[in-house]
């Protein structure tokens, strides 16, 4: 899949195209839905297929401090892209300049000079342009001028996340903060994943013979509630069964909050400094603060012992 940063990145000679536009975060399955037919459309015409989307987030630059937790960094993004068929992903600088773009303004730039689309697939609240005033009946009004076709998908799945609202980045960001990791991945499809480089912390659970990855995440990372949960460490290529502590760890009176994956019956890894993926397939238990540490050593082998059967019956 080829990746863009910006319009001048689209080579010169880019032919037709088919396209679509959002900002995609997470990727889930209302997306893969729009995502999928762009990628199909794209192979009825004989022409390759196009994600156009956003860095940063629209509402930081519209709304400064409204940065919304991210359920995927770009880079995820790309790979979750590439894998539903995708040809070429554009990311577009979002700045205040460019969010004054009009809505006609917005379609020629952007899909008329450089993508050539031939066709538009979009779902059905889709808006663009100046304070977003574009929806897609317009975007169809103008692709009768500038020879495009506009499809639109309702990217809505329902299922029990969320008590059976419609499937969103909103909801699924939603159930991530309140520890809901399992409604979370029904509709993403897969785990919610955090990412980030492995520090250097305090060092207790080496102590107690739980060692953990410390994971200094990502900016605007979308992070569960405080808690244990069983997942996965995947570092270096390799994909480990985790039992994963999110908190201020209660038990040291500790302030700083922290993602820590302990890769089950693993010995002598040394992850300082490699960039991680965590992802949080059940929620375990709480944060408590216990009476002992041999207490929280019980606790913390109990912990592990549920995250080892949750994976494993997952895995199953």
């Amino acid at each position: 899949m080829q990746r863009w940063r910006g319009l001048e990145d689209i080579p010169q000679d880019w032919g037709r195209s088919v396209v679509t536009i959002g900002s995609y975060d997470g990727v889930h399955r209302g997306h893969q839905l729009i995502i999928g037919r762009a990628v199909d459309r794209a192979r009825e015409l004989g022409l390759p297929s196009v994600v156009v989307t956003f860095d940063p987030h629209p509402s930081e630059v519209v709304r400064p401090g409204s940065h919304p937790p991210l359920l995927a960094p770009h880079h995820r993004r790309a790979e979750l892209m590439a894998e539903l068929g995708v040809d070429a992903l554009l990311i577009l600088p979002f700045t205040a300049e460019f969010s004054k773009l009009s809505p006609a303004e917005f379609i020629a730039k952007v899909l008329v000079d450089k993508l050539h689309a031939r066709a538009v697939i979009e779902g059905p609240n889709f808006r663009f342009g100046h304070r977003a005033a574009g929806n897609v009946a317009l975007l169809a009004e103008l692709g009768a001028s500038y020879d495009y076709e506009v499809e639109v998908v309702d990217l809505y799945v329902r299922g029990e996340a969320g008590g059976g609202e419609p499937f969103s980045s909103t909801l699924t960001r939603r159930l991530v903060v309140e520890g809901d990791v399992e409604g979370a991945m029904e509709i993403l499809g897969r785990p919610h994943r955090v990412e980030g480089i492995v520090v250097r912390g305090a060092q207790r659970g080496r102590e107690l013979g739980y060692p953990t990855a410390n994971v200094e995440t990502l900016p605007h990372t979308a992070i569960p509630a405080d808690g244990v949960y069983a997942g996965w460490l995947t570092a270096d290529g390799e994909t480990m069964p985790a039992a994963i502590s999110v908190g201020t760890n209660p038990q040291f009176d500790a302030t700083e909050r922290t993602v820590e994956a302990y890769a089950i019956d693993r010995v002598g890894l040394d992850l300082y400094g490699l960039h991680v993926a965590v992802d949080f397939l059940a929620y375990v238990r709480g944060m408590e603060k216990f009476e002992s540490i041999d207490a929280l050593l019980v606790a913390i082998g109990a912990d592990v012992k549920r995250a080892s059967e949750l994976i494993g019956a997952y895995a199953g």
